[in-house]
């Protein structure tokens, strides 16, 4: 084999492993539950069709208390007295 052919597949070859280990650490990266990471606050689940079919293992979310909207790992809900509790207005 070539010099050239074998540097092309070495070079594509951590191009492929770069990509891997960045999607693997920016998905622990992200935190699991249903909790705001800005407020930590209960968030909503946002059903987006793009998202959701690209990229199941994560769930679309939005704080309705400080407007953030992102992805989170799927983990621990949040009970619904202590969401009432929140949202209940004094």
């Amino acid at each position: 084999m070539s010099d050239t052919v074998l540097f092309g597949i070495i070079f594509a070859g951590f191009f492929v492993l770069r990509f891997i280990a960045a999607t693997v650490v920016f998905y622990y990266v992200l935190p699991a539950g249903d909790r705001c990471p800005n407020c930590d606050a209960p968030t909503i689940r946002v059903q987006s069709r793009f998202w959701n079919a690209l990229l199941p293992w994560v769930r679309t979310s939005w704080c309705y208390s400080c407007g953030w909207e992102g992805f989170l790992r799927n983990g621990p809900l949040s009970s619904p007295a202590e969401t009432q509790a929140l949202t209940r207005k004094p």
